[in-house]
């Protein structure tokens, strides 16, 4: 592997972040049940990450805020326009997972 400083890096993990997002963006008929099934972290996840990062680096920052960052718009406008309910296929295969 080719070796980066630390400021290139984070340089690439933003881009490569950035383009995550884009990509959930872009197949918002994945729903956050099918993600936790299959990765065990959804998009929800990435919102909490990102506060935690933000307090980390001393910017206070809501979960609302950080959700509207990952998803684009507020959770609520998300789950009114895009997230369907679970099927009881989805929640055998997450309780599954959970074991």
């Amino acid at each position: 592997m080719t070796d980066i400083n630390k400021e290139t890096a984070d340089k690439l993990d933003a881009i490569a972040f950035r383009r995550l997002l884009t990509h959930l963006d872009s197949h918002k008929e994945v729903q956050n049940i099918d993600l936790m099934i299959l990765a065990n972290f959804c998009r929800n996840c990435l919102g909490d990450w990102y506060r935690e990062a933000a307090e980390e680096n001393g910017i206070e920052m809501s979960k609302e805020t950080a959700r509207t960052r990952i998803y684009g718009m507020s959770y609520a406008q998300w789950k009114e326009q895009h997230q369907l309910p679970a099927t009881a296929e989805q929640m055998a295969a997450f309780e599954a997972r959970k074991k």
